[in-house]
């Protein structure tokens, strides 16, 4: 079916462009520009703007939970530890009610190291009290590689096993538990550390560190890591660690969301928002109304100084929110889709410009991530696509007043099934 867009801005992932004409065919885009071909379904788009597909570039994810980031508009997840490794998600590729997703598999990390911490006692992951099919459950499905490492030679070793597994790109886990509460945690040292990102280069893979704290940012920058999943937040940046960063090609998720969270801060500002708080049930709202606070003593505003430092020395950074796969309260303040636009906000917030911003959600990271079918609008590239009225390449907001997703071609509903 050819569907043509007709009469709206256009942000394609880069730039502005201005009534332009974006014509689909089936699950591509075929052209951008020009007239709309006779007897295409129109789509009149007056009075918005039309996106690329948002990206949430950290997340842990589910299928009930894809179902509704791509409701917010989000098409593509980067689940930075969890089950979506490429043998386990066919189903989801070809399932256009679902965003897409790709997968680091688990992180390397010492036994007893992060996340262990932040599972309270006794708690089991298929045991929640809030509504989900079985696809927000664990299932009969083969169990994940936990690639636990002490020692510089089992964290070689494991990379083979991860590529092999499925794993998208390496997640190494550099966190001593002093955010989260629990200081003394286990952790990769830097000899560990090295050898796994090393190994990981050698079979072509992209290498990412869970980093909270400037220390640790700094051993995995020392790595060579290509990305950080976190922005510090254990103290307010120096010029010394933004230029370590930056003169190593790093890219940072900022996830100033889950920051935000671990200071107590909650979600309930956005889930009070009526463009918010109908898309989401009552299990997703009670998480988004909570918070992690774990880390009361950190500061919002330094971790915006901190983003705005990175932005000005030319890191590129991406939208990011560290969403849970399940509704989980303990691990809230953030949820799936709609923390996003909230991320897109703060990024604003910190001073990126709306346009620098939606880059953070489209161009950059699927350049960062090789998947340079999306991300864009043009010719030839996937059809995911968002429609939201108003314009937020000048009132960042606006990408949450959602008209329209398409995922591949195919038009999604968006209101809470």
């Amino acid at each position: 079916m050819i569907t043509a867009i007709i009469n709206g801005r256009v942000f394609d992932g880069e730039h502005v462009l201005e009534d332009t004409t974006v014509v689909l065919d089936g699950a591509r885009i075929a052209a951008v520009g020009g007239e709309a071909p006779a007897g295409a379904e129109i789509v009149d788009a007056r009075g918005g703007t039309l996106l690329p597909g948002l990206f949430d570039a950290h997340v842990h994810t589910s299928e009930g939970a894809l179902a509704l980031a791509l409701r917010f508009g989000i098409t593509t997840e980067l689940e930075m530890q969890g089950m979506n490794t490429k043998a386990a998600r066919a189903h989801i590729t070809e399932n256009d009610s679902l965003a897409d997703v790709r997968s680091a598999g688990f992180g390397i990390t010492p036994p007893g190291g992060h996340p262990s911490e932040l599972m309270p006692k006794g708690f089991k992951p298929g045991g929640h009290d809030g509504p989900g099919d079985r696809s927000d459950r664990p299932g009969p499905r083969e169990m994940p590689l936990m690639p636990f490492s002490t020692t510089p030679e089992e964290a070689v070793a494991y990379i083979p096993r991860l590529v092999a597994a499925g794993s998208d790109y390496i997640k190494f886990m550099v966190d001593d538990g002093t955010v989260e509460g629990h200081p003394g945690l286990p952790m990769l040292d830097q000899a560990t550390l090295n050898a796994g990102v090393a190994e990981a280069h050698r079979h072509g893979m992209l290498a990412i560190a869970h980093t909270l704290t400037v220390d640790a940012t700094r051993m995995a920058v020392e790595a060579g890591i290509d990305g950080l999943a976190h922005l510090f937040m254990d103290r307010p940046h120096t010029d010394e660690i933004i230029e370590l960063v930056a003169a190593s090609g790093a890219f940072v998720v900022p996830c100033v969301v889950l920051n935000a969270s671990m200071t107590g801060v909650t979600g309930s500002s956005l889930s009070a928002d009526p463009r918010v708080g109908p898309r989401l049930d009552e299990a997703w709202t009670n998480t988004l109304n909570s918070s992690y606070d774990r880390y009361p003593q950190g500061e919002v505003e330094d971790v915006l100084a901190s983003v705005r430092a990175l932005h000005d020395a030319g890191v590129d950074l991406m939208a990011g929110t560290d969403s849970a796969p399940l509704p989980l309260p303990f691990l809230g303040g953030v949820v799936h889709g709609a923390s996003v636009h909230q991320e897109l906000q703060y990024l604003v917030r910190a001073g990126l410009s709306p346009v620098q911003a939606l880059r953070a959600a489209t161009a950059t990271p699927a350049r960062r991530f090789g998947l340079e079918d999306r991300g864009r609008i043009a010719e030839g590239l996937r059809a995911d696509l968002l429609l939201v009225d108003g314009d937020p390449t000048t009132t960042i907001s606006d990408t949450l007043n959602l008209r329209d997703v398409w995922r591949r071609g195919t038009r999604t509903a968006l209101s809470a099934s």
